[in-house]
């Protein structure tokens, strides 16, 4: 009786051992009981009903990775691509995840390759390039939506990369090249247009700073002229008024009579040694009597 006892309290510790479970951090769980649902067990520790429940399905929290496989697409203008990509999935309740669908990563999958023919179709070759973040938010809508009752969140969808035939890639190449030359010949047709315009508008400030040199210039031999006439006629003004304080003055007009006689005499003689031929005047002896005739003249004015 002692080792019956011992044997069944042996295999009743046995089965508390098998029964008790650990469910690690960020991770779920599903615990049936006699085929059927019966409770999810959370991160810690538990204890199951021995014979009677079981772990049916286990499940991870963190966000998965799965690669879809590189399939054919048919673009809006007829051009066949290979097409890959990863789409990010999360489990967000395991019960759904466990009951909703067979395999939801493969159901995800699928759906994510059927979504990127939809759009990879609606688009040409040349925006499927270009639209890549478009084509990714639209391939997360659709998966997300008909995930969700699964209990699956899809995170994000990334296209790793598109393949066109090689003859496209020849055609593209070449379409590539042209545009770099017409963006070359732009550019140098736009350099010389601007050299031109540089060029005109330097002769033009050039001409306009002769031409207001040259006016400058004129100005300034007006005004020099201008100051010199001034001078002169000051100088002779000057002249007059002493002349004429002189002749006011005692003994006068008997130094103007000198001074007339002898700038005469000067002049005669002058006009004797410069030429051989010689007019005399009439009176030419009366040297007096112009003296005097110009003095006349002196006290008039």
């Amino acid at each position: 009786m002692p080792y019956v006892a011992f044997a069944i309290a042996a295999v009743v510790l046995l089965l508390i051992l098998m029964s008790a479970t650990v469910v690690p951090q960020q991770n779920a769980y599903i615990v049936e009981r006699l085929g059927k649902y019966n409770r999810t067990l959370e991160a810690g520790f538990h204890v199951l009903v021995p014979l009677l429940d079981k772990i049916a399905y286990k499940f991870s929290f963190k966000e998965e990775l799965v690669d879809t496989p590189s399939q054919p697409c048919i673009t809006r203008d007829n051009v066949t691509v290979h097409v890959d990509g990863l789409v990010y999935i999360k489990v967000n309740d395991p019960k759904l995840a466990a009951y909703g669908v067979a395999n939801y990563r493969s159901a995800a999958t699928q759906l994510a390759q059927t979504s990127l023919r939809s759009a990879i179709g609606k688009i040409t070759l040349d925006k499927a390039f270009e639209e890549r973040e478009l084509i990714n938010a639209e391939v997360v809508k659709a998966v997300d939506e008909a995930a969700a009752p699964w209990g699956v969140k899809v995170m994000r969808f990334e296209i790793k990369d598109i393949s066109p035939p090689e003859s496209v890639k020849v055609a593209m190449e070449a379409q590539m090249t042209a545009e770099r030359e017409k963006r070359a010949q732009i550019a140098l047709a736009e350099g010389q247009k601007q050299s031109a315009i540089n060029i005109s508008e330097g002769q033009m400030q050039q001409a306009i700073n002769l031409s207001t040199g040259e006016r400058q210039r004129q100005i300034n031999e007006a005004e020099g002229r201008a100051k010199q006439i001034e001078l002169v006629a000051a100088a002779t003004a000057n002249g007059i008024r002493t002349v004429a304080q002189a002749l006011n003055e005692e003994g006068g007009l008997t130094a103007a009579n000198l001074r007339v006689a002898e700038q005469y005499m000067e002049a005669f003689s002058k006009l004797a040694q410069e030429s051989t031929t010689m007019l005399i005047p009439q009176n030419a002896a009366d040297a007096a009597g112009l003296v005097a005739t110009a003095m006349q003249v002196i006290k008039k004015s």
